[in-house]
């Protein structure tokens, strides 16, 4: 109800705002493609569901809660793949205990009961293991995710939710192998025949190609992220981010503030200071129209960014006139000029933008704006585009004002002393500003929290690639031993007829590795796709490039290649005596 009431009395009110401004109804203006609309938002939603301008501390993201909640439920597939492989595997220590039972008259489903009954008690033992591990790894959870979580031990949910996970667990990782061993036929089995024990080969293999395949896009998925991040933190961004430190809250200074600000510019370690709210980071925003007329209609209006400035704001920031010059204290007229970045003066196209006139609504007019409400603007110079936004976005249009802004107070200083700026800022601070507390941060530092869920995606990404890569090789390394275990004799064989250690080794490796060699083309695609659609939400991104995907496929290819080769190695080096002494 609050909802439906809401939408119609903004849709009325922005009617009218338009109606003021531009002369046009909402209708028209939507039809050019521009829109102004109004939204609810629910509080809690704002961490995880909202990506607004200038929210209140760095967001998460939803996405990547249900992309790792996925990931850790495939490695934990893969554990209970493993445990299947390897009960399947090693069907034969059991086989006579299954033929046994059922010639005393156990029934199939108490042999299915038994079977699982093991894999559940396996799992609870686990689960200990892990409640153990989790509560140890607590410190270091809280400072790769930088939330300070806790076991709840005393909620019944929680018991209740690690109860049922592990029936879960159990039956699925011990389903497969009760039925599988249950099937056995007694009589053929205490008879020392074939029981079937060499079947599920083909099973194996694609669970094998399944969990490598995992691992791999795991593995492509951390390379990328990682190059993203190594891309923006080393892009050229059009303004010097380093040696800047921060002073927020510089307006409890009062009329202390230049004051401040001069004093701190005699000390030879400040090479510059800015006074401004606006900066290239997280800040303040503020967007308005303007046009090349004294009226704003859809066809003429430009909007941008309004940034209130000092006179020493682009050299502190290192930015670059490309056009025109900067803002010059001796000239008194400035006041009345703005500098444009290079899309803003794009978007009026004007062919020589320098001396050319914009005009901007003034701050104190009621109802639609008259041209005696508008007021001129010289274009002094041109900047040349600066990153100004996350570089999710494209750049935007900016000007660029003196005027006063005094949310924060930028320093730039000599990079070898930074202990003493830091010292003597504080000094100064408290001796002009003793009830206000003093506070700094560096650009550099606020310009990397912007991709800080970034930042945590490329590290949780590259633990779970190397915890799916370790699971994968543990149950690659069990079947390897099974399968060395039942070619022992053929191998005896092959050594007394002159194979070297080399071809035996090469030929116990060669069939895992065309699993794997399987599971890594499976996987490129898959990667390819995922990881394209990550990269879309970026406008400057890097190009997945085709050795991406052979670094990754080649670091599985050689983990798996020794995790099999130490079996097979072993095997080969063993006396042939030995394994033919019983033919």
């Amino acid at each position: 109800m609050f909802r439906r009431k809401f939408d119609v009395l903004s849709k009325t009110k922005i009617g009218e705002t338009v109606q003021q401004l531009l002369g046009s109804t909402v209708e028209e203006v939507e039809k050019t493609g521009q829109y102004a609309r109004y939204y609810l938002q629910a509080l809690p939603s704002i961490h995880l569901h909202s990506d607004l301008t200038a929210e209140l501390t760095t967001n998460g993201n939803i996405a990547y809660v249900w992309i790792f909640s996925a990931i850790a439920a495939f490695i934990l597939l893969i554990a209970c793949i493993n445990f299947m492989n390897l009960s399947t595997a090693r069907s034969a220590g059991r086989a006579k205990e299954v033929g046994i039972r059922k010639a005393l008259g156990s029934n199939r489903s108490a042999l299915v009961g038994q079977f699982l009954s093991e894999s559940m008690l396996i799992a609870a033992f686990a689960v200990l293991l892990a409640l153990l591990l989790a509560t140890l790894a607590m410190p270091w959870h809280r400072e790769l995710t930088g939330r300070d979580l806790s076991m709840p031990w005393g909620s019944p949910l929680f018991w209740l939710a690690l109860a049922g996970g592990t029936v879960a667990v159990g039956l699925a990782a011990g389903s497969y192998p009760a039925f599988f061993l249950s099937a056995f036929e007694s009589i053929r089995v205490l008879k020392g025949q074939a029981t079937g024990m060499g079947k599920g080969g083909s099973f194996r293999n694609v669970l094998v190609v399944f969990q490598f395949s995992i691992s791999v896009v795991l593995i492509i998925a951390t390379l990328l992220v990682f190059k993203q991040l190594d891309f923006i933190q080393n892009k050229s961004l059009g303004f010097d981010k380093s040696q800047v430190i921060i002073l927020d809250d510089a307006y409890g200074l009062g009329d202390h503030l230049n004051t401040f600000k001069e004093e701190m510019l005699r000390n030879t370690a400040i090479e510059g200071a800015t006074i401004s709210g606006f900066l290239p980071v997280p800040s303040n925003r503020s967007d308005q129209g303007f046009s090349k007329k004294r009226s704003i209609d859809k066809d003429n209006v430009v909007s941008m960014q309004r940034w209130r400035v000092d006179n020493d704001y682009i050299k502190t920031f290192g930015l670059e006139i490309a056009q025109g010059r900067s803002f010059d204290p001796a000239r008194l007229t400035d006041s009345a000029g703005v500098i444009l970045n290079e899309t803003a003066a794009r978007l009026f196209g004007f062919d020589d933008p320098v001396g050319q006139k914009i005009y901007v609504p003034d701050d104190n007019f009621e109802g639609a704006p008259q041209p005696e409400n508008f007021k001129e603007l010289t274009i002094l110079g041109v900047v040349k585009d600066f990153h100004w936004s996350s570089l999710k976005d494209n750049i935007g249009a900016l000007c660029l004002q003196l005027g006063r802004s005094s949310g924060q107070i930028s320093f730039r200083y000599k990079g070898t002393e930074t202990a003493a700026v830091i010292d003597r800022l504080e000094q100064e601070w408290k001796k002009l500003s003793p009830q206000q507390p003093f506070s700094y941060r560096f650009l550099d530092e606020s310009f990397a929290r912007m991709y800080d869920a970034e930042q945590r995606v490329g590290k949780i990404a590259g633990i779970f690639g190397l915890l799916s890569i370790l699971v994968s090789c543990l149950g690659l390394f069990g079947l390897a031993a099974f399968t060395t275990e039942q070619r022992t004799k053929e191998i005896g064989i092959r050594k007394v007829l002159g194979a070297s250690i080399t071809g035996i080794t090469g030929l116990l490796a060669k069939d895992f590795m065309k699993l794997v060699l399987l599971a890594i083309l499976i996987a490129t695609p898959v990667a390819w796709y995922f990881m394209r659609q990550w990269l879309s939400d970026f406008a400057y991104r890097i190009d997945i490039q085709g050795w991406m995907f052979v670094a990754a496929g080649l670091a599985a290819a050689a983990i798996a290649f020794l995790t099999v080769s130490y079996q097979s190695i072993k095997a080969a080096l063993a006396n042939p005596v030995k394994s033919l002494r019983n033919e």
